[in-house]
């Protein structure tokens, strides 16, 4: 593949940087490759919830991250009408759901089933409301709303300003070794350095989304957990291939274990390092995984 159509070094990559560090890191490995490629890379701060209409309209031009539970809605929806293009599945299995340290389950018996949390649920009270337990979670939306009041859970969950007040949570929490619940994901810095559990709800069905009758309420829905073995998807922009062809090439040829994930989220997070130094500290560690996936004719170095 020749790379003369990138000789135009007035060719700018425009790639979205979500508010989760694993995608902000490799979203950083990957431009530096395509620089390689002889193009200039540009980087844009936005929630997940933005880029669809800026990836339709080729102002960012791929995700490399798309995780079904909290992004299949309006992934499904744009790629059924040509507004994205799917650009394949990581073989990494993710979850994404309520979450504890493992030493929580000496405070609270029965964990991780949900009817045991439930029973816990004063544990993780605040002091202002000792009569509810608190969910920290952040801007995603996983109707964890509806959960809670399609099982009677006695929570109430509040919204935290990022991932990193996430963090300092679950860190201020984890050193003494204090009751507490929140969102996490896998893969995550969190499977390599904190050992925890997810909350076991309800097994998830599609019909718990859509049949109000299905599962143990019959008169609400959502009365169940999240997928245990969701997706993790690419997408890019409707021209991206006849546009940037090597591009195109590279984002459909990564392919991210779940250590590759865990490692870019803990490089940064739990390392200290910034997203730059992550990015750099992850492509030497992965640099044979990287080798298969360039197109050496497409670099310019």
């Amino acid at each position: 593949m020749s790379n003369t159509y990138a000789s135009n070094k007035t060719d700018v990559i425009s790639i979205p940087l979500n508010n989760w560090m694993s995608q902000r890191v490799l979203s950083h490995a990957l431009g530096n490759i395509i620089e390689g490629y002889g193009y200039t890379v540009t980087y844009h701060d936005m929630p997940a919830s933005d880029q669809w209409g800026a990836m339709q309209k080729g102002l960012v031009h791929f995700q490399i991250e798309i995780w079904q539970q909290s992004m299949s809605g309006q992934y499904n929806r744009m790629v059924a009408n040509n507004m994205i293009v799917d650009l394949g599945v990581h073989s990494v299995v993710v979850r994404e759901e309520w979450w504890y340290p493992k030493y929580v389950e000496e405070l609270c018996p029965g964990l991780p089933d949900w009817q045991a949390l439930n029973k816990c649920s004063k544990l993780f009270s605040k002091d202002s409301d000792p009569s509810k337990g608190v969910f920290y979670t952040i801007d995603w939306n996983y109707q964890d709303a509806d959960l809670i009041r399609a099982l009677d859970m006695n929570f109430t969950i509040e919204r935290l300003q990022n991932e990193e007040a996430l963090w300092q949570k679950l860190e201020e929490a984890w050193l003494n070794k204090k009751p507490i619940i929140l969102i996490n994901w896998t893969p995550n810095w969190t499977d390599l350095h904190i050992p925890g559990r997810f909350v076991e709800f309800p097994t998830y069905s599609i019909e718990c989304e859509t049949d109000v009758s299905w599962g143990i309420n019959p008169n609400l829905l959502h009365d169940c957990g999240n997928p245990k073995k969701g997706w993790l998807r690419k997408a890019g922009w409707p021209q991206l291939e006849k546009s940037y062809p090597c591009v195109y090439d590279l984002i459909k040829k990564i392919d991210f274990s779940q250590r590759m994930i865990a490692d870019a989220a803990s490089f940064a997070v739990f390392d200290g390092n910034s997203e730059a130094k992550a990015a750099k500290r992850w492509a030497i560690k992965y640099r044979n995984d990287i080798a298969k996936w360039v197109d050496t004719s497409c670099s310019t170095q």
